[in-house]
Formats: structure tokens, C-alpha cells, sequence
């Protein structure tokens, strides 16, 4: 089925999480988003730690072991895991961050980066002191994941990594030369309603944009080299109709020694009922919660 690429989601459907509107097949464009209900900084009560000068927001769900949750770009933790969170949390000790920019954390005069967030992320497991716990990076977050796999490795018991692109070049082009010209009024209803809902500072928005498109323009992507040293067991979760290419998907799990490869029917967060890509009554989460749930056993 030909890919649809609508301006007004592409903004958000690499950097951000739930673009799978924007990829998805023509027949799901009518579909309304699931009417389960997400588990949100409102409902729940996080905390803040200071991280490398950054006040950063997390929240702590469940008991047992470690599973850090690291949201998609221009998102945060209530609209990339607000469906499955709960579950999640229900066999885990859920750890799940806002990274900077988005959601509670504040930003930085510095640009955006995937070395930046992996920093923060492992300075504020430190502060917690957990030496060692899965991870399971959304996008952008898988991005951050990889960083912290290939800098950190004894950090990562196991790693899931959902609709990641390790390389710009595995981007659909269409998606990628989008990334110049979009602006803070491409952003989906949803993300937009939960940054006004949760920033600091919600005069930041206009500049959240330029900074996501900034990062993914300059990305050079991962080496691969460096990938296939990766020795974690590794998940790999897609859309069949995701923003990266199922040729790019496929690499990773090639290269990856320890790794597997599940493709769900769908866009880009579609299995795990993103904000912007959930689906009504859609089974399809709590079928991701059962493989993540058997895959860290």
C-alpha cells in the first residue's frame, strides 16, 4: 500500500512519536484513537532530580526489575507509553523520563542530541542507583538507547527498541526532506495539547520544532561497526507501514548478534497506542505488553 505522507503530521513522524498518521494506509485514515485510559504525570506523581544542570522529570511505576522507558522526539512519557505504561509496570519496576525539552524537563540553550539525552539518562540511573536494567527506546528514544548500548553496554541487561533509524538514509525520503520546511503549526492536536499541559514553560514551543528538526537534519547516524558490538538481547518492534524503510529496519536486527524482529500491522507507534497513532479498541498494545513481558523474563 502506497504511504501517505501528510504535512501537517510529518513534523512528528520521525522525530516525534506517533507520526504513523502519516503512514499509515489509506483505509485507517477515518480511524479515531483508543479510548483506553493513559496513565499521565496528572494521574501519577513524578519527581525531579538535577541532571548535568538540567532539572529533569521522571516517575517510578511497579516493582521488580529496572525497565527504563524513553519516549519518542516531541513527545513525552504520558503520549508515548501512556497506554501501555500501566501494564508495563505491573511485572517492572517502570522507570520512564522526560528528556530534555519535552514534557516536565526544561530545556537547555544547547542544541538537541542523542549524546546529550544518553548522558542524562545514565547520570540520573547513577543518582537512582540502578547499575543495570532493560531499556526500551521509542524513536528518538531508540536512538538515545542505541547510544547508551554503545557507550554504556553494562548498563543494559536487555534492550527494545521501538521504530528506530540508526541512519537518516533509512528514513523515507519523502518524510526526510519534510523535515525542512515544517513548523511548530505541523505539530498533531494531541502532542501539542500534552506540551501546553505539561512544559515548564510553554512560550518554549515554538522553538521545540526548529530544535527536533535541527537534530535529525545534522544527524550523521550510528556506525555500524559499532552496532554489531552491541551484545545485549535485543527487541526490535516496526510498523508495517513505519517511517523508517523495512529494508532499513532489517539491518539492525541483522547486525545486532543477539536480536529479534517483530513487525505489527501499522505506523509509527501504532502497537504500543501512541497519542497520535492509536487505534479504537485496538488489541494491538496489550499484544506488545505480552512479547515485551516474555522477551525480559
Amino acid at each position: 500500500m502506497k504511504i501517505i505522507v501528510q504535512k501537517a503530521f510529518l513534523i512528528f513522524t520521525l522525530f516525534c512519536t506517533g507520526i504513523i498518521t502519516s503512514c499509515m494506509e489509506n483505509n485507517h485514515s477515518s480511524e479515531k484513537t483508543t479510548t483506553k485510559k493513559s496513565t499521565t504525570a496528572k494521574d501519577q506523581k513524578g519527581k525531579y532530580a538535577v541532571v548535568n544542570g538540567l532539572k529533569v522529570y521522571y516517575e517510578i511505576h511497579g516493582q521488580g526489575q529496572p525497565l527504563v522507558l524513553l519516549h519518542g522526539g516531541g513527545s513525552s512519557i504520558s503520549s508515548t507509553f501512556g497506554v501501555i505504561l500501566p501494564d508495563l509496570a505491573e511485572k517492572h519496576k517502570v522507570i520512564a523520563i522526560d528528556l530534555q525539552a519535552h514534557g516536565h524537563t526544561a530545556d537547555r540553550t544547547s542544541p538537541l542530541s542523542f549524546e546529550q539525552d544518553a548522558k542524562d539518562v545514565v547520570e540520573l540511573l547513577k543518582q537512582l542507583k540502578i547499575s543495570q536494567a532493560n531499556f526500551f527506546g521509542f524513536s528518538n528514544g531508540g536512538n538515545t538507547a542505541l547510544q547508551i548500548a554503545m557507550t554504556h553496554p553494562t548498563l543494559i541487561r536487555k534492550l527494545i527498541l521501538g521504530s528506530v533509524f540508526y541512519h537518516p538514509s533509512g528514513i523515507h525520503p519523502e518524510i526526510f526532506q519534510s523535515f525542512k520546511s515544517v513548523t511548530s503549526a505541523d505539530m498533531p492536536p494531541q502532542l501539542k495539547e500534552a506540551y501546553l499541559r505539561e512544559a515548564p514553560d510553554t512560550s518554549k514551543l515554538s522553538s521545540l520544532t526548529p530544535k527536533l528538526m535541527s537534530r535529525l537534519l545534522t544527524f550523521k547516524g550510528f556506525d555500524e561497526k559499532a552496532i554489531s558490538l552491541i551484545s545485549a538481547p535485543t527487541l526490535i518492534f516496526s510498523g508495517n507501514n513505519d517511517v523508517a524503510t523495512m529494508e532499513h529496519t532489517l539491518k539492525p536486527s541483522r547486525l545486532l548478534p543477539q536480536a529479534q524482529l517483530i513487525v505489527l500491522p501499522g505506523g509509527h507507534g501504532t502497537y504500543i497506542g501512541e497519542v497520535t497513532a492509536a487505534k479504537a479498541d485496538s488489541d494491538l498494545p496489550s499484544i506488545s505488553v505480552k512479547l515485551i513481558n516474555e522477551f525480559l523474563q
